[in-house]
């Protein structure tokens, strides 16, 4: 007989994964146990050694569906190391061990768990908490590791006998399925007003108060959401009015596939996105049929959809005839999505007219995530629940460090990088938001926790000085008494790019709205020449003038008579604009007229490359947008503008030398442009030929970097590259030209994965000095 200790690691935890074992040990007849060990799985196994090696095997083939197994490491002991065992055992959790497993995402409800809800006679029917070891919440219920009830929110709610047998049973599905409950020993769900309100069916009534045009705040599994009708207009206006939110698209929630093919179009691969268990919102097209209110996504040829993923969810859309509700996260702008139900009463007062609430504790706050289909390929706008904390293998790079990275200021996600595994933490938001800024921290301490990370080594944050989240670095840095390295925006958006393919070089298209350059400077259409720990800037967009900075990002008529200032006389300008774009300025006239001083004196100015700027110039100067009210408003209202026209108009592009390296002049762009609209030509094929001109422009500076370097691949990384006609535009260009063209596949194009790619260089640099 042989004896053997197996270590697993991966994602083990929380997945029915130690019953699995048991089921797999007892078909071979093998004797021992099975236990979390901290963050890893032990197992210790007694019999011959052909079937220890068809266990260990049956593991990684016969794993539990949401399971991944990373490592199986196996050690054999001395016959005499332990006692003999009687059969197989599942032991208690142990805490005396460091590994790197970890807690899996919350993934949606399961159908066989739904089977249960939907029956009349079944003990769970029509209960919204219903979930199993393959299903449910996982991430946001955790307070500590091994993930053992007594460290959930679950622990709250002693099981009752009957759950409690199926908890004990190493046969049945939920076994250790911590977030496992039922009517008579779970959380409860109730409607409140201005107090509670006793309802035999509060999920009924919410979905009959939802179709009366109320909007009501309804708590789930990681957060709140703002729900509201999306077939009348009244209680959507309404939302906004009260959110302040006047044009920023909603995301909303659809029954099923099939509804939802009735108002948008949906692809073979957005349908897989749709019903994955990660449940993501997936940006969808509206189709010709579209019929749901305008005010769902005001000028936009889109808008993002997700299915139910949870049980309350379902059992709302079955009380309801509704084709979609809207779901939009609950939170005052800036400030993280509420999860405290007296948080959610008091701060969303004015706003909600009823609460669907809970009384289960929501540790770990989680947004929905976002993804969009380009040509086929997903995008990360935000990565998120579903998603989070499962980490990115960072274990070819030589280090051993802990790395913890901080990411920009808005966008922001956090990484920590340990023992091989990079953890990106769920979406934050605007640190510039006192209550984000500390929910960063708090997120911070409860992520090394779950980790077992003891120690930083390095911390990771952007090259700005006044970030909140630079500040928050060096403090950091004084408390684990390590360095901090800053990083570059855009080289951080190439090495997440690199990672997803595994690249140790190409040329990277970093085109975004702003990343604080190497020389000072505000950066945002760059082409990068990455290579690792390092990086050249190799060539950009025209360097514009900005009157009155960030105004501009707000007013783009600002930013277009800052790029039209090189080829117009201050004259031509200030009678254009009063001619045609009076009502782009709050000020009018007089606001025209110290702009245009600005521009003729240099005063009050500050430069950048920005794609974005450009293209909200390009939005302001076809009468498309005159004011960004969200990000990305001006681009976005532009792409959808260009999605109704074809690519007819041709837009001449210059590139010229400037200071050693190339530079597209977009003054010369928008100019061609505002002449074709003076021309009279077709607002849509204006909006698409100028789109386009700008994807051309920029792919040939790649083109032209890549040849001088001899480098065969060339990417693209940044907000823009969210933009399906863009990035579809640049990567016909760039194979065209003989060359591979890459995008993000596993990361975020935009701010989010900027800690990613902070946590990678980091890694790079230490790895080169080690």
């Amino acid at each position: 007989m042989k004896k053997a200790r197996i270590l697993v690691q991966g994602i083990v935890q929380g997945v029915g994964f130690r019953p699995n074992v048991y089921r797999i040990a007892k078909a071979l007849g093998i004797n021992g146990y099975v236990r979390n060990l901290g963050n890893v799985v032990e197992i210790v196994v007694e019999g011959n050694e052909k079937d220890i090696m068809t266990f260990s095997n049956d593991l990684k083939l016969k794993k539990p569906p949401i399971s991944k197994i990373d490592s199986v490491k196996i050690e054999w002991l001395d016959e005499d190391s332990s006692p003999e065992f009687n059969g197989f055992q599942i032991l208690e959790s142990s805490s005396n061990f460091s590994g790197s497993s970890v807690i899996p995402p919350d993934v949606a409800t399961c159908d066989r768990c739904m089977e249960e809800v939907m029956l009349a006679g079944d003990r769970r029917y029509l209960y919204p908490f219903t979930a199993c070891t393959d299903c449910g919440p996982r991430f946001t219920v955790i307070n500590a590791i091994p993930y053992d009830r007594d460290r959930t929110s679950m622990e709250e709610f002693p099981l009752c006998p009957d759950c409690l047998d199926e908890y004990q049973d190493p046969e049945d599905r939920r076994y250790h399925a911590e977030a496992t409950c039922c009517p008579v020993c779970g959380p409860e769900v109730f409607l409140y007003r201005e107090d509670r309100i006793e309802s035999e069916n509060p999920i009924k009534e919410a979905a009959q108060l939802l179709d009366e045009g109320n909007v009501l705040a309804i708590k789930g599994i990681g957060g709140t959401h703002l729900v509201a009708s999306t077939t009348d207009d009244l209680p959507v206006i309404k939302l906004r009015e009260r959110l302040g939110r006047m044009n920023q698209p909603f995301a909303c929630m659809s029954p099923d596939v099939s509804t939802i093919y009735s108002f948008a179009e949906v692809a073979d691969y957005e349908e897989k996105a749709l019903l994955s268990r990660n449940r993501p919102i997936v940006v969808l097209k509206k189709n010709v049929d579209y019929y749901l209110s305008p005010q769902v996504a005001p000028d936009l040829h889109n808008l993002g959809v997700m299915l139910p993923y949870s049980a309350l969810h379902h059992l709302l859309f079955t009380y309801t005839d509704a084709p979609a509700y809207i779901m939009t996260s609950a939170n005052m702008p800036g400030e993280p999505m509420l999860t405290q139900n007296q948080d959610i009463i008091n701060k969303l007062d004015g706003v909600a007219d009823y609460y669907l609430l809970h009384n289960r504790e929501i540790v770990n706050r989680c947004d929905d995530s976002v993804v969009r289909f380009r040509g086929g390929d997903m995008a990360f706008i935000r990565r998120s629940r579903g998603y989070v904390p499962e980490p990115y293998d960072f274990s070819n790079i030589n280090t051993d460090l802990n790395v913890l990275a901080l990411g920009p200021e808005i966008d922001v996600t956090f990484s920590l990088l340990k023992e091989g595994k990079c953890y990106v933490s769920q979406h934050i938001g605007d640190t510039t938001k006192y209550e984000t800024f500390l929910y960063l921290q708090r997120a911070i301490d409860h992520m090394m926790g779950i980790t077992r990370a003891q120690n930083i080594d390095v911390v990771v944050c952007d090259l700005h000085p006044q970030f909140f989240t630079t500040k928050l670095a060096h403090e950091l840095g004084e408390k684990f008494n390590c360095p901090v390295l800053k990083v570059q925006h855009h080289h951080a958006h190439a090495a997440a790019l690199s990672l997803d393919w595994e690249l140790d070089e190409f040329i990277c298209i970093a085109a975004d709205g702003v990343g604080y350059g190497a020389d000072g400077s505000a950066w945002g259409g760059e082409i990068i020449h990455y290579h690792g720990a390092e990086y050249d800037r190799v060539a950009s967009l025209m360097p514009q003038e900005m009157p009155g900075g960030d105004l501009t990002t707000r007013y783009p008529a600002r930013m277009m008579m800052g790029m039209l200032h090189p080829l117009y006389s201050t004259e031509e300008i200030v009678d254009l604009m009063k001619t045609h774009y009076l009502d782009y300025f709050p000020h009018r006239l007089k606001e025209i007229e110290i702009i245009a001083t600005q521009l003729e004196k240099n005063f009050n100015l500050t430069k950048t490359t920005s794609t974005g700027r450009v293209l909200d110039a390009l939005a302001a100067c076809l009468k498309i947008c005159g004011e960004r009210t969200y990000e990305g408003e001006c681009a976005m209202k532009l792409e959808s503008t260009a999605y109704q026209g074809e690519d007819t108009l041709e837009i001449p592009l210059k590139i010229t030398r400037k200071e050693g390296m190339n530079v597209l002049n977009t003054s010369q762009l928008i100019s061609s442009v505002l002449k074709k609209k003076m021309d009279g030509m077709p607002l849509e094929d204006l909006a698409c030929s100028a789109q386009k001109a700008v994807s051309r422009g920029l792919a040939e500076l790649a083109i032209k970097v890549a040849s001088k370097k001899g480098v065969d691949t060339i990417g693209g990384s940044g907000g823009v590259f969210y933009n399906e006609a863009i990035s579809m535009t640049i990567k016909e260009v760039v194979e065209d030209a003989g060359y591979n063209f890459i995008q993000h596949k596993n990361s975020c194009a935009g701010d989010g994965s900027v800690s990613l790619g902070q946590a990678m260089v980091a890694a790079l640099k230490c790895g080169k000095q080690s």
